[in-house]
């Protein structure tokens, strides 16, 4: 059966979920060290989750971009996850969500939390026809995440490594079995509404 065209997927347990994020060793060793976000993260800036592994390598190049270095695997509460997609607004105008583009730029100034949906990619970051959840937290949101949400912090850089080394290596089923498991995100359906993701 064909994905859906808006379908979250993540890795998570019955209370939490797997969403990640890529920054320079500067912010990663400290956050790890710690087990939670410490300066020189800094909570005033909106800062983006991606429960889509293959997207997050898509966006630091499997660890390599500079600023991208170290790839955190944040465990979050499926209970933060979902408040999070419940006070969103899309990051783009869509008429089936809101009446006009003045009621859309309301809202987008009042939520805390911005959500978009990016094409999904392959095994080797091709872009897919389904796409992909991306969240960026901002104010009450970051506070939220870093004091409340946070259940874990693991660094991932080694997998991301492997699989690319594997993929460079010309073997995809080796890179493939590496990737972390995704399956389809159970969305109570009031909060599927509000980021507009496909029916089930």
């Amino acid at each position: 059966m064909p994905v859906p065209a808006h379908q979250v997927r993540a890795r998570f347990t019955a209370d939490t979920v797997t969403v990640y994020q890529a920054y320079p060793p500067e912010i990663a060793h400290p956050a790890l060290a710690a087990g939670r976000f410490v300066p020189p993260f800094k909570r005033e800036r909106m800062t983006w989750i991606k429960p889509s592994f293959r997207w997050m390598m898509y966006r630091c190049g499997w660890g390599a971009k500079p600023g991208q270095e170290r790839v955190l695997a944040v465990e979050i509460t499926r209970a933060g996850f979902e408040w999070a997609l419940t006070n969103s607004c899309l990051s783009g105008f869509d008429r089936a969500r809101h009446p006009d583009r003045e009621d859309w730029s309301r809202r987008l100034r009042a939520s805390p939390v911005r959500v978009q949906w990016d094409p999904e990619r392959s095994l080797r970051l091709a872009p897919l026809p389904h796409r992909s959840l991306q969240v960026g937290l901002s104010g009450e949101a970051v506070r939220r995440y870093v004091e409340e949400w946070l259940v874990g912090l693991s660094d991932v850089t080694p997998t991301a490594h492997a699989v690319r080394a594997a993929l460079d290596a010309g073997d995809d089923a080796a890179a493939g079995a590496l990737l972390p498991p995704e399956r389809p995100y159970p969305l109570p359906p009031d909060v599927a509404a509000v980021i507009g993701a496909s029916a089930p």
